[in-house]
């Protein structure tokens, strides 16, 4: 029961996402390509966020001196 609950939520949501973005309209061939674009786009972005935020966190944070730096200030 609770598996069934969770498919009808998950195709509600696919559904809306289809209706909201007008995907409905396109064929399936599309949709999938579409789909792919935007699933790799969000996990580059995702996978940069990952490894680059920490060092741009620890520049801001030296900049406004959160933290000592590790070396000889400039």
């Amino acid at each position: 029961m609770a598996f069934g609950d969770c498919w009808k939520n998950l195709s509600w949501f696919y559904r809306q996402y289809l209706l909201v973005t007008a995907l409905y309209m396109l064929e399936p061939w599309e949709r999938t390509v579409f789909n792919s674009l935007l699933v790799s786009v969000a996990g580059m972005a995702v996978y940069t966020g990952y490894v680059f935020m920490p060092q741009h966190i620890m520049a801001i944070m030296r900049y406004f001196e959160m933290v000592q730096s590790g070396g000889a200030d400039l």
